[in-house]
């Protein structure tokens, strides 16, 4: 499960963001100064994304965002500011704060942004030997490269060796609409002879293995008349 520190010292918003973040597969590393952070980083193991508030006592967010981008490269960074401050915004971004959110924020919003940010940094963190580089999450999903392991939240699901690359081709694709002719030629092959459906029965099955509803699937979507899309920063609060 990847790790969320969340600086922040309103209590209220502090557990609003733990309670979202828990909801979509990550764990929250909660502190309420800057000095606390740091310490929290350092002592909690690999950080994925620090959502930072910028108005703090002692230490400020920004100065805490100076200090972990320079002791963490490849740590993600969004700032947590006041709606209208465009200093704020302009300033996290200078000293290396990677996106940032307006209070207030929706919960769909806030985890969106952290999946797309998760994403960008996938390949920066595998040319330094992060752990992030055999792994590919989307919200609560997760997949494990290395030892072909799919999770929803904390729960593990077993799939077939088809139906974890056919979701590892799509982690690849988070948003985009892929056509069934395409995952065909990209997990059977371009040279096999059998018929199309075998795409759609494979969703199917994963559909049944992953989706809450899966007669209303929200995150392997139908793309009518062309393939698949899988949905990023979907909030499937079911584990």
């Amino acid at each position: 499960m990847q790790k969320i520190l969340v600086l922040e010292d309103e209590e209220s918003i502090r557990s609003f963001i733990r309670v979202n973040l828990k909801r979509n597969g990550f764990q929250a590393v909660e502190a309420c100064s800057g000095e606390e952070a740091l310490e929290k980083v350092e002592q909690a193991g690999p950080i994925t994304v620090a959502l930072l508030d910028v108005m703090l006592p002692g230490i400020d967010g920004f100065e805490v965002c100076r200090i972990l981008k320079e002791r963490y490269p490849g740590l993600g960074i969004i700032m947590l500011t006041a709606k209208g401050q465009e200093a704020d915004k302009v300033s996290g971004l200078v000293l290396g704060a990677d996106d940032y959110v307006v209070k207030p924020f929706s919960p769909k919003e806030l985890i969106a942004r952290i999946n797309a940010l998760i994403r960008r940094l996938q390949p920066f963190n595998t040319q330094l030997g992060g752990e992030a580089e055999n792994r590919l999450c989307s919200g609560i999903y997760c997949i494990c490269l290395d030892k072909k392991k799919f999770y929803k939240g904390e729960k593990e699901i077993d799939l077939t060796p088809k139906e974890f690359e056919i979701i590892k081709l799509f982690l690849h694709n988070v948003d985009k609409a892929i056509s069934r002719d395409d995952i065909l030629n990209q997990i059977w092959g371009r040279h096999y002879i059998g018929d199309l459906k075998i795409v759609d029965v494979n969703i199917r099955r994963i559909r049944q293995k992953i989706e809450n509803d899966p007669s209303n699937p929200a995150t392997l979507e139908k793309v009518w008349g062309y393939g698949y899309r899988w949905r990023g920063g979907v909030e499937n609060e079911g584990h």
